[in-house]
Parts: structure tokens; C-alpha cells; sequence
């Protein structure tokens, strides 16, 4: 990355996003850290609060830009856009949110982003292929999703992000990348997020039942955050991701039971695994296919599942 690049980063106090920020603040560069703070956490970012290159504003994307900020952010050249609610209960718990995040303001960051010339990045999801019936999924694949099911407030205003991301491309020539992003876990996940990592985790660590929805046979593939981190950047930096989307994900996967079964063993814990119902639009099977990842970015994740499962229970341990 060059010197003196002004980076933005929406969602930056977020799991994903706060790492995010530990990768670019260790460059010399300017970095803008946005978040209302629904879902993310100050405590995140608060080791990067006093460093001078690291700037954290806390702003709705839905509003307009004050002048104050738009004076700070301007000529900025790099815009990451994760910002979003992005487990289940935190959606579903904020799902007007959610939609209007992922709508006015991957909008406004568009806007931002055509008045300064800058390259667009947008942390889209997998869930944009709903409950695939191709597997494992590729870019190509158009999904098949519930427009108006429970989880629908994600899933499709994600699926509108990528569609006006796409239009600024076809009509102003806005430098602009899609990320679809798989199954991600690691240190700085809420505990109560819902997501299946976390919850088998503090379970286990508690000495609580260890509850799979269903039966335990959907599969999934856990990306670590480093990882990941990694995969975002190489989009960034890659002049021929320039008006594509990339799945970003771990190729692997595991059935939940599995992963429930491993956890217990990580964790030496003497929980048992309870299964309740299964989940409504709960996807049967989930799998990326990274081979567009590994031709355009030569990028493919490093860290296998069981380290990145100790890593991920030290972190909750010391809580």
C-alpha cells in the first residue's frame, strides 16, 4: 500500500471491521473509522484511539454527511463498506436497520466515493445464495433466497448493495469491488451474537448443553479472521478485482455437528449437545467456491479450523 492513503472503513469497531483497522493503522496512512456503534463495539478499537493516523467517527450511514465530517473525509481514496448488523438475532433484532444500512447507505458511500475518485470496496455475504440448491456455490450462481422470510431484511438488502455497487460501476466508471463474505470467526465475536462458533464456545466453556438447531447434518465453512482480513486487502489492492465479485470463505466444511463435537474436545468440556428446531430459511448446506479468489488475488486461507478454534477459545476463556 502506498504512503499517504486516507482510508475509510464503515463498520470499523465491528468483529470484522476492527481487524480491519488493526491491519491498515500499522501503515502510515489516514484512517477513518465509522460506526453507530449498534452492533459494534468501542472496546474494539480502543487500543487504536490514540494513535494519530486512526480517526473514529461515530455516524449513522444512513444520514447525510455533516460538513465537519465531510471535511475530514475528503480526497479520502480507499472505502470499505462493512458496515451491517450481520448475525441472525442482531438483524432480526435490527432489521429496518439492516435494510436501510445496506441501502441508503452503501448509497451515500457511493456517492462519497464518485465525488472523490476513490476505489469502493463492498463487504457483501453469502447469504445472498439463501439455501443453495449448487454446491458449493460460485459467483455465477444467482441464489435462492426468501424475499420475504424472517431473514430476508439481510439477505436481500445485501443482494440490493451489490446491485446499485454494480450499477455506479456500468454508469460513472466508479472503481468498485464485491466481496461475498463466508463464515468468519475469531476473537473480538459477541458472545451472544448467535452465530454457531460463538455459541458452542461459551457454552462449552460454561458448562452449558451444547444446542444445535435441526439435526445437526447442515454444513457450513469457518473462515478465520486473519484470514479473511487477508482476502479483503488482496481485493482491495488487485487492479483486476476492478468490477468483480470474489467469494472470500474457507473451502472446507463441516457439519454443525461436527463442529460442536470438535469443540468439545478443544474445550476439554464435559457439556452434552441438545438439538431444539431447526431454524426458519436455516440453509442446508453452505461452500464457497474460492477459484476466482485464487486466480485474480492468489489468496486461499492459511489457518486450519483447529487452530483457529484455539485461538478463538482462548479469547472467550479470558473474558
Amino acid at each position: 500500500m502506498k504512503k499517504g492513503i486516507k482510508c475509510l472503513i464503515s463498520g470499523g469497531a465491528g468483529f470484522i471491521g476492527s481487524h480491519l483497522c488493526d491491519r491498515l493503522s500499522t501503515s502510515e496512512n489516514e484512517i477513518y473509522c465509522i460506526d453507530n456503534l449498534i452492533t459494534g463495539n468501542i472496546n474494539n478499537i480502543k487500543h487504536l484511539l490514540r494513535k494519530p493516523n486512526f480517526h473514529f467517527i461515530r455516524h449513522d450511514l444512513v444520514k447525510e454527511f455533516s460538513l465537519s465530517v465531510l471535511k475530514k473525509i475528503n480526497r479520502v481514496t480507499q472505502i470499505y463498506h462493512l458496515a451491517s448488523p450481520a448475525s441472525p438475532p442482531k438483524y432480526q433484532k435490527y432489521p429496518i436497520e439492516t435494510l436501510l444500512v445496506n441501502s441508503f447507505g452503501t448509497y451515500n458511500l457511493l456517492e462519497l466515493a464518485r465525488a472523490n475518485n476513490a476505489v469502493f470496496l463492498l463487504a457483501s455475504t453469502s447469504e445472498v445464495y439463501g439455501n443453495p440448491l449448487i454446491h458449493p456455490q460460485n459467483e455465477k450462481y444467482f441464489g435462492n433466497v426468501n424475499p420475504v422470510g424472517i431473514r430476508s431484511c439481510y439477505d436481500e438488502s445485501k443482494r440490493f448493495a451489490e446491485s446499485i455497487t454494480m450499477e455506479y460501476f456500468r454508469k460513472f466508471r466508479t472503481d468498485v469491488r464485491i466481496i461475498r463474505i463466508f463464515n468468519t470467526y475469531g476473537p473480538r465475536m459477541l458472545p451472544d451474537d448467535g452465530r454457531v462458533i460463538s455459541n458452542f464456545i461459551n457454552q462449552a466453556i460454561k458448562g452449558k448443553d451444547l444446542v444445535i438447531h435441526g439435526d445437526g447434518l447442515q454444513t457450513r465453512s469457518f473462515c478465520y479472521v486473519s484470514d479473511m482480513v487477508q482476502g479483503i486487502f488482496s481485493v482491495m489492492l488487485s487492479a483486476q478485482a476492478r468490477g468483480e465479485v470474489i467469494n472470500l470463505g474457507y473451502p472446507e466444511e463441516q457439519t454443525i455437528y461436527q463442529i460442536a463435537q470438535i469443540v468439545l474436545q478443544l474445550t476439554k468440556s464435559r457439556s452434552k449437545i441438545k438439538y431444539s428446531r431447526k431454524l426458519e430459511d436455516d440453509p442446508e448446506k453452505r461452500r464457497p467456491d474460492i477459484s476466482k479468489a485464487k486466480q485474480i488475488l492468489r489468496w486461499q486461507p492459511t489457518i486450519s479450523l483447529e487452530d483457529g478454534l484455539i485461538k478463538t477459545i482462548e479469547f472467550f476463556s479470558s473474558k
